[in-house]
């Protein structure tokens, strides 16, 4: 069981490219307005990123940086107050600027996701994440090098080649990221990485959501005493094995909602309830409106 991809699936992250700076000298960038998360990767040549409360930061060929949360900050060419005034990031194309020759490329990336998922990535994320060139990060570099050498010397299907690049790059961002978690990230949906049996609780839980599961039934399944699991369950996830799988279920209809045509009847048994009224209520308390409602306002 990939939990990874399960809460990625489900909570709807989707990826954009968006715009592809090509800079020359004095140059600088605003990016105030932007949906979800937003990562650069520097193709080439070196810049500065400013955000609110950090010290500048010197990004070079290779270097990855992830925004999780929508934060205004700043690219440019040198650290310290804007000598220039800053040009608004398009939402994509390329971008030139600061005087030639081009001596920077850095493609951005947008990550968005469902923000009503209680179940997320990106919204446990840290403020800021850095990845930079010749990490132990496998395969990271190679594709953000394949990222350049698609921009800069375009073929047929750029886009759709792009487009899959940049979902592998937050693939591999994470399996490199999360091993160096900081202890602080107890407490939520990543939690679940700092202990074993959560993780396989967990595994559990994502296999077979429908299934009846009490404190006791997950424990014995994962051969380890209740006590233990009750203990350790809401230390590491923040709260308990049964208060995740309700918001896990909750979770998975709404995806069905948004992504298929099947009745509250078929999603409500698929999430384990047995009466579709009791569903409804359910989704309502989670959701604030009706399955039907939702639907109507939510479907892709």
């Amino acid at each position: 069981m990939d939990l990874v991809t399960d809460v990625l699936e489900v909570s709807g992250v989707s990826s954009t490219v968006g715009a592809r700076i090509e800079a020359g000298a004095g140059w600088s960038l605003a990016l105030d307005d932007y949906p979800g998360a937003a990562l650069h990767a520097v193709t080439g040549g070196s810049a500065w990123l400013s955000l609110p409360g950090r010290d500048p930061l010197e990004l070079v060929t290779g270097d990855i940086a992830l925004i999780p949360a929508v934060v205004p900050h700043r690219l440019s060419d040198a650290p310290g107050p804007t000598a220039t005034p800053c040009a608004q990031m398009p939402a994509s194309g390329v971008i030139q600027v600061g005087t030639p020759p081009v001596r920077t490329r850095i493609v951005t990336v947008h990550y968005d996701c469902d923000h009503e998922a209680r179940t997320q990535i990106l919204g446990t994320l840290p403020d800021f994440l850095l990845m930079r060139a010749g990490s132990a990060a496998a395969g990271l570099d190679d594709t953000v090098r394949m990222i350049g050498r698609e921009l800069t010397h375009p073929q047929f299907a750029t886009t759709a080649l792009l487009n899959s690049l940049v979902d592998v790059m937050l693939i591999q961002l994470l399996r490199a990221w999360i091993p160096t978690r900081p202890p602080e990230l107890r407490g939520t949906w990543l939690g679940a990485f700092e202990d074993p049996i959560v993780q396989q609780a967990l595994e559990h839980l994502h296999a077979d959501p429908a299934r009846p599961w009490t404190t006791a039934a997950l424990a014995e399944a994962i051969a380890v005493s209740r006590a233990t699991l009750s203990r350790r369950f809401p230390a590491a996830m923040g709260q308990s094995p049964g208060a995740y799988l309700t918001q896990w279920r909750m979770d998975l209809a709404a995806n069905r909602l948004r992504k298929t045509h099947d009745s509250i009847e078929t999603i409500a048994a698929a999430v384990g309830y047995g009466s579709a009224p009791a569903f409804v209520r359910a989704f309502a308390r989670s959701r604030g409106k009706s399955p039907a409602r939702y639907r109507l306002t939510r479907s892709l």
